[in-house]
């Protein structure tokens, strides 16, 4: 545990520091490094040799840095993004549903090709999000991982998906959306940093959109365990010490990033 918690916190002390006090171009950079990382995980993944594995990270980044220089400066409100981050949801929203419920087994051409559609737009999306509404969005994530953690430890006795993930349990779920929706609120009072977004008959919605977001987080972890139970692997790698690989780290964060960039542009114009 003691190691675990020093691997978050540099983690994070990193992030932020590049985040809030760097030009954005070293963001830009560390997010590179990170689907860089995070590519060569996948391609083990998805079975290719370690030079195969290797190419397909750094191939990854590349891609989204060829990305990121032709869509610069990047903005949701601009057609491609949005185009790609819609493509994102549905993909989340839909096709990864569909494969945790069949139970899916897809050749290694297929699951190389799922790599990207998970890491770019993920990629993308961190650096579209102004850095503040990128922290609320994480923020989410955090908080939904932490309090289903906690919950599933305390309560946990139904289980959500024992066949992908044994430890994950429906008391967890519900321990993550009583928390998201407590953040979701106190985010949006008076002063917060969406109260002016936020008002009457919105709160509606906005909650809806919260609940979502904290079911594709769900959704994203359990298909990122979908995909090591079928590569026999019990993390995505060894990177970072008593966390495993970096996709252990960003799962629910790349099922999330896309669908709340897209969330804050569609508050924003309301």
């Amino acid at each position: 545990m003691p190691v675990r918690a020093l691997t978050a916190a540099v983690l994070l002390a990193a992030f932020l520091a590049t985040l809030f006090w760097l030009d954005r171009i070293w963001f830009s950079l560390l997010v590179g490094v990170v689907i860089a990382a995070a590519g060569h995980e996948w391609g083990r993944l998805a079975r290719l040799s370690t030079p195969g594995s290797v190419a397909y990270g750094a191939g990854a980044a590349a891609l989204y840095a060829a990305l990121a220089l032709a869509w610069q400066p990047l903005a949701v409100a601009d057609g491609p993004e949005r185009a790609l981050f819609a493509a994102a949801g549905l993909f989340w929203l839909v096709l990864v549903p569909l494969w945790l419920w069949r139970g899916l087994q897809p050749p290694r051409v297929w699951l190389a090709l799922t790599g990207l559609a998970v890491l770019l737009p993920t990629g993308l999306a961190a650096l579209a999000l102004p850095a503040d509404r990128l922290l609320l969005a994480l923020g989410l994530v955090w908080v939904a991982d932490t309090a289903a953690y906690l919950a599933g430890r305390a309560f946990g006795k139904r289980k959500l998906a024992p066949s992908i993930s044994p430890g994950k349990t429906w008391e967890g779920v519900a321990g993550a959306a009583a928390a998201t929706l407590i953040y979701a609120i106190i985010c949006a009072l008076p002063g917060a940093p969406l109260g002016a977004y936020v008002q009457g008959a919105g709160w509606m919605a906005y909650l809806a959109v919260v609940m979502l977001l904290c079911a594709v987080g769900i959704a994203g972890d359990l298909f990122e365990s979908a995909i090591k139970r079928q590569a026999g692997a019990k993390d995505s790698g060894a990177l970072l010490p008593g966390h495993g690989g970096v996709l252990d780290r960003i799962d629910s964060i790349a099922s999330t990033l896309p669908i709340a960039a897209l969330s804050f542009h569609w508050m924003a114009t309301k």
